[in-house]
């Protein structure tokens, strides 16, 4: 089977929210055109199945996913980024450029959330068999994933862009490869 683990688009910048209650933004308008730009590179593919992040930002990228390619989406609290409870959100690409120290921070539990993203892509994979399956999740997740597939240890050890689509191949046998990481081709005119 193949995934295709691809990060959400672009999302607002959220300094600090008000009230009760985590960051979680919706797409910036860059990013409803990057999720726009990947529905229709997708349709290319025969995507048997989508799972998903409930984060509104990869909800949001998988919603005209779904809409072209006519599937349900599944949603799992599993995919979750490991900020999800940060009452800000600023896109890890302004906080590098910035100089920002918050740009290369990890999970605190960094081995349990890892555990945590390889047990739920686990269970996507034995629950579609020889299909391909597209999974809209975070940076963090591919991370965490390709991370064990590839024997890296590091918990962000690189950048998925934006919309990035990755590709992990997995045998009924329990093999697991990288196809590609960061293929970015869809999204090339809006970055």
């Amino acid at each position: 089977m193949e995934l295709l683990l691809i990060r959400h688009a672009l999302p607002l910048r959220v300094d600090e929210v008000a009230g009760a209650g985590p960051a979680d933004p919706a797409l910036s308008p860059r990013g409803l055109e990057q999720a726009a730009a990947l529905a229709e590179w997708l349709t290319k593919e025969a995507v048997d199945a989508i799972w998903c992040s409930p984060m509104r930002r990869a909800v949001e990228t998988a919603a005209p996913v779904a809409d072209r390619l006519t599937l349900p989406v599944v949603v799992d609290e599993a995919l979750s980024e490991f900020d999800r409870e940060a009452a800000s959100y600023i896109p890890i690409e302004e906080l590098k450029a910035a100089g920002d120290p918050r740009w290369n921070e990890v999970p605190e539990a960094p081995e349990a959330f890892r555990e945590g993203v390889v047990e739920v892509v686990e269970r996507i994979v034995e629950s579609h068999p020889s299909k391909r399956v597209a999974v809209v999740c975070h940076g963090g997740v591919i991370n965490a994933y390709a991370g064990h597939v590839l024997g890296i240890d590091e918990t962000i050890f690189f950048l998925p862009a934006y919309t990035s689509i990755n590709r992990v191949f997995a045998s009924g046998r329990g093999h697991r490869s990288i196809g590609s990481l960061n293929e970015t081709a869809h999204v090339r005119h809006l970055i």
